[in-house]
Formats: structure tokens, sequence, C-alpha cells
């Protein structure tokens, strides 16, 4: 009696695991949304960005200065990438290879974060309400809007800055006309004007647009089919798996946006006074193509695919890290 009290009483938690809806989310997950769990907030995401920021400034600004280098040649003085990088190692001693890194990873941090919790909560308002998915259309809408929010806000005044740094031959302070970050942002203004800040922001906004929509969309892509992995659904990605994602995710956007980065380097290295070469960014096409062709619009290419793939590479295996750590404490079922 006692154990058929125990079987009767036991039987009213057999139909308990469908209000527990272990199954259905998996079943969700499956079908691609990671719909019936809450999604990580925006603020894990930019906190994840920007120590990912940091790590890819730290290991990837030589190349960035090689690019810059390479972009701002108009004589024909590198003969490839790794005469660039030598010459200015062996002219301007190796630290020169790290010109413009503070900028560069406040940048990098600041972008990331504001990117990747930008990015969140456009996701978020084109979710399907009934669903809770969100559409491919919706996805390249979110990325795109993140990226003229960060190019707006961040990244163009930013990169100016490098770039101005950058483009500086030397290591003597004496003869560098930027002493540094702050000294070369106020000199800018002082001689420019706030909108000197702000060169170049059209080929930014388009850059940067077109990245994002491109990044976001294959990084979840890439995730889903070669990994299992939805958004939301719990599972940590190892750091080599984030990094393939990652790497693949990079490697469109700089095809894509070439001119738009070539154009946006030449119009915030020349400032808005003195020599003003190029008036805007389709005089600046026209005048590049015209004068040095077609192939001088994708000049820097070739560096820019070793820096853009590796760093969201590095970047998203820091940052899959900290959000699927968030997902594993916060927000995995408490079934085991």
């Amino acid at each position: 009696m006692a154990a058929a009290a125990s079987s009767s009483s036991s039987s009213p938690p057999s139909p308990q695991p469908p209000p527990g809806a272990a199954s259905p989310a998996e079943e969700t997950r499956g079908s691609g949304g990671g719909g019936g769990r809450a999604p990580v907030p925006p603020y894990v995401k930019a906190a994840a960005g920007s120590l990912g920021g940091v790590m890819e400034a730290c290991c990837l600004q030589p190349i960035d200065v090689v690019k810059t280098r390479l972009q701002l040649d108009r004589s024909g003085a590198y003969r490839g990438i790794a005469h660039c990088g030598a010459t200015v190692a062996r002219a301007e001693g190796v630290r020169a290879l790290w010109k413009g890194l503070t900028p560069f990873a406040t940048h990098l941090t600041l972008k990331y974060a504001l990117r990747l919790g930008s990015n969140a909560v456009l996701q978020s308002a084109f979710k399907d309400p009934d669903t809770g998915k969100v559409s491919a259309h919706g996805r390249l809408a979110s990325g795109f809007g993140a990226g003229v929010i960060e190019a707006l806000l961040i990244v163009t005044p930013f990169e100016v800055v490098k770039i101005r740094l950058q483009q500086q031959k030397g290591l003597s302070p004496d003869l560098l006309r930027y002493k540094g970050p702050i000294h070369c942002a106020s000199t800018i203004v002082r001689e420019e004007g706030l909108r000197g800040l702000w060169s170049g922001a059209l080929p930014t906004v388009m850059r940067n647009g077109t990245n994002q929509a491109a990044m976001f969309s294959a990084k979840n892509t890439f995730d889903i089919v070669l990994w299992k992995k939805h958004e939301g659904d719990g599972k940590v990605l190892l750091p080599w798996q984030s990094m393939i994602s990652g790497f693949l995710a990079g490697t469109a956007g700089p095809v894509c946006t070439g001119p738009f980065d070539v154009v946006k380097t030449r119009l915030m290295a020349q400032g808005r006074t003195g020599d003003i070469k190029y008036t805007g960014m389709v005089h600046a096409i026209r005048t590049i193509y015209t004068e040095e062709g077609l192939r001088a619009l994708w000049k820097g290419l070739l560096p820019r695919l070793m820096r853009i793939p590796p760093g969201q590479a590095i970047m998203w295996a820091v940052a899959d890290q900290v959000m699927g750590l968030y997902e594993r404490s916060y927000l995995q079922p408490a079934h085991v």
C-alpha cells in the first residue's frame, strides 16, 4: 500500500516535464531561434566586445600601421607588406609599428562595446513578437544600423587621430607635428574645427554599415552551420570554434568595402586646411581611379585581410566566452 501510495504520489510529477519546457526549448533551439529563452542583455554583449577589442588591438596594431602607410603611399616607396613593415622598423624603430596604439585600443574597446550592444538592441526591435526570432533581413538591418552608429559616434574621430599619427615618419617628438593622441585631437579641433575630427565620415559610414551587416549575419550562420550553436541556447563554443567562425565572418567585408576604406583614409589624412586634394567621397573615388587606376581603390586590401579576419577571430574568441559564461550561469534551464 505504501509502495502504491508512493507510486501514485510520484505519478503527478510525470506530466511535469511539459511545463518544465526543457524539450520545447531544445526544439525551438534546433529550429534556429533560441526562442524560449531570454537573450543575453545588451550590456553583457557590450562588455564582452570591449574585452575582445583590447586583446585584438594589442595583437594586430603593426598590421594596421602597415595598411595605413601602404594606403597613403602615392610614390611607390613600399614594395609590399613585408617591405613596408621592415622599412618602418629599420628607419623608425620597432616601436613605430605600434604607433597610434592608444587611440586604436581605446577606439576598438568603445567600438566593440557600442557595436555588440547596439546590435543587440536593434535585433530586439526586429524580433518577431510571436516566435521571438530575428529574420535574415532583420539581422542585416541590425548589423548595418550598428555599423552606422559606431562609425558616427566612435570610429570616425578615433581613426582621424590614429591615421594622422600613423602617417608621421620618425620617432623624435621634436620632428613630429602631433606629439600624441590628445595633442593630435586638440590640434585638429583648433586648426580645422570640430568637424575636422569627422573628416571622411561618409565613406566610414558606408564601410562600417556594410561590414557589420555582413559580419553579424555571417557569424550567426557559421555558428549554426559549423557548431550547431544558436544564440541563447546555453552552449559555449570553444575558443578555437569562435575563432574559426569569427575569421570566416570577417573575410567578406574588406573585399566589398575596399574603395570606401581607401577613400576614408585619404580624406582623413588630408585634413580640412592646406592642400585639399579630394573634396568628398565621390570626387576621391573618381580622382584615385583616374590618376592611379582601378586597383588603387583596393590598396591595402591584403593587410586588411591580414588584420580584420584575425581581429574578428580574436575578438569573438573572447566575447563568446564572456557571453557563454553568462548564458550558462543565468539563462540555462534548471533541469539537469
